[in-house]
């Protein structure tokens, strides 16, 4: 429009007499100040965002259970649009396929957050390369190394690893920004579009197809499962890795999250050996806690202060034996030990704090009185080794360039997260989000669906028996409820930095989608 004025304004000036051009004319143009020169500039070397979809493709083989499998690696972007076909956000994925291998089932992994790149799923779990974690110490720069992953889940399903908007290589376009995605349901949606994208353009839609989601990617993915549901593409199977699907129950004055937590306290304080005759294995163990938490643990807290004096006592003294915490430091807490201050409390004599990601992990504290840790043990531990691996393989093995920097969260000045949530069928909106509601919803349409939780004994974000509780309130049926099955690892959040639970998971998974996935 601007160019077709110019050439009327012209014309029009054209037309006049030339004395009229001579007395109408203007100076020229002074030269443009620098400082708007620079950020023109600025502006033109911007690394924005493709809109046009990008791939750098690479080839490699990996040794699993014995079988050797040659596999195709896809680093690029997904673009999602609006109803109305216009671009809205570009999505960085990589995409590991066996070669050959047809419309074999194809699983979505993502992490949480909120806003957290994929960068911790892709380069410790189930991709055929991974970074070398084992024990719950620091990785040393020394000891970076990202080796052929022999518990790859490509023996049994081609993976495909998403980067949420704001985060990794992902981006909103456009007139777009982060706050159009950065909420409970927004990003359900934009997850929900580039999982349909990739299912579309590579022909997917006759396999079978699984999503896994870690910690807040678990409350993701009933959500994203519900609206997919919705939109016709029903799902195979969900694995919720460390699981909080319930927010509303960590608020002030809800007894709930004082009980979740108490089991993974004990788990803690087990591994640790801060426990009197420490019993020698930890299932039968954890299975005499979970008793008292659901009995007098909760009929105690369910009394709140009107509670005697002498069943407090009683209580203290259970809790005490079980956590490896004082009696009488658990009554001035009232029965109610928060996270925090376990952690710096369990061996606050030898100037430690345990981890929150995983317990095992432990943080030499600066203030022995401290009442919460100065940082987490465990994320602490390995975020170098992650960070460094991914940087030198995305660009020298998967060949995926671009001048953008890789985020590891979109959490930057800014970011304020739209926790409100609509969930499907006729529900009201929550302010606080429970997508345990959205899961039952598609278990209840869907009686194919398979849905499994994976828990590490050593979790304190996502705490096992928080996973329990909330998926013994799906209000299910019997038949319904036998679509869900659990399965518990000797380690933390993040279950696959120990090499050997990941062994285990990576069989687990296997026989599960055996199941899943079959047609």
């Amino acid at each position: 429009m601007r160019t077709n004025l110019s050439k009327l304004l012209l014309a029009a000036a054209l037309a006049l007499p030339t004395p009229a051009l001579a007395q109408e004319k203007k100076p020229d143009a002074k030269p443009q100040p620098r400082k708007e020169a620079m950020a023109a500039e600025v502006e033109a070397a911007w690394v924005k965002p493709p809109v046009e979809e990008r791939e750098a493709v690479s080839h490699g083989a990996v040794t699993v259970r014995g079988q050797k499998i040659a596999y195709t690696a896809t680093a690029g972007t997904l673009t999602i649009r609006d109803d109305d076909g216009k671009p809205t956000a570009s999505l960085f994925y990589t995409a590991y396929t066996k070669d050959g291998g047809g419309q074999r089932p194809v699983t979505f992994l993502y992490n949480g957050g909120p806003g957290s790149a994929t960068i911790w799923l892709h380069m410790g779990s189930f991709a055929p390369v991974r970074v070398a974690t084992d024990s719950p110490v620091y990785v040393a720069p020394a000891n970076y190394a990202l080796r052929p992953n022999a518990d790859s889940l490509i023996d049994k399903s081609d993976v495909v690893f998403i980067d949420a908007v704001g985060a990794g290589w992902s981006r909103p376009l456009g007139e777009k920004t982060g706050k159009d995605f950065w909420g409970v349901d927004q990003d359900a949606d934009a997850f929900a579009r580039a999982i349909t994208r990739y299912i579309t353009k590579n022909g997917r839609w006759n396999s079978p197809k699984l999503i896994i989601g870690e910690s807040y990617g678990t409350l993701r993915t009933p959500a994203v499962a519900a609206l997919l549901e919705e939109r016709g593409m029903s799902l195979d199977g969900v694995v919720l890795l460390s699981t909080i699907m319930n927010y509303g129950v960590r608020q002030p004055g809800y007894d709930q999250n004082s009980m979740i937590l108490l089991p993974t306290f004990a788990a803690t304080a087990w591994y640790h050996n801060r426990i009197a005759n420490r019993p020698a294995q930890i299932e039968p163990f954890l299975d005499e806690v979970r008793a008292f938490v659901a009995g007098p643990y909760a009929a105690a807290l369910a009394k709140g202060d009107a509670i005697s004096p002498e069943e407090a006592s009683a209580v203290a003294k259970k809790i005490a034996a079980y956590t490896g915490l004082s009696e009488a430091y658990v009554l001035r807490a009232r029965l109610r030990v928060s996270l925090g201050h376990f952690q710096t409390e369990l061996m606050r004599d030898q100037g430690l704090a345990t981890g929150r990601l995983d317990t095992r992990y432990l943080l030499n504290v600066a203030d022995g009185n401290a009442e919460n840790p100065d940082d987490d043990a465990a994320d602490v531990a390995i975020t170098g080794a992650y960070v460094a691996s991914f940087a030198d393989y995305s660009a020298h093995t998967l060949g995926f360039k671009t001048d953008m920097p890789y985020k590891l969260s979109a959490r930057e000045q800014g970011f304020d997260w739209d926790w409100r949530h609509r969930p499907p069928g006729r529900g009201f909106q929550q302010t606080s989000p429970n997508t345990g509601v959205d899961l039952a919803y598609v278990v209840r349409r869907n009686p194919h669906l398979k849905v499994l939780f994976l828990n590490g004994y050593y979790d304190a974000a996502t705490p096992f028996y928080s996973t329990e509780f909330d998926a013994a309130h799906l209000g299910l049926t019997p038949a319904q409820r036998n679509q869900i099955a659990f399965k518990y690892y000797q380690s933390g959040h993040m279950i696959y930095l120990n090499a050997q639970a990941l062994g285990q998971l990576h069989d687990d998974l296997a026989n599960w989608i055996d199941s899943a996935a079959r047609r």
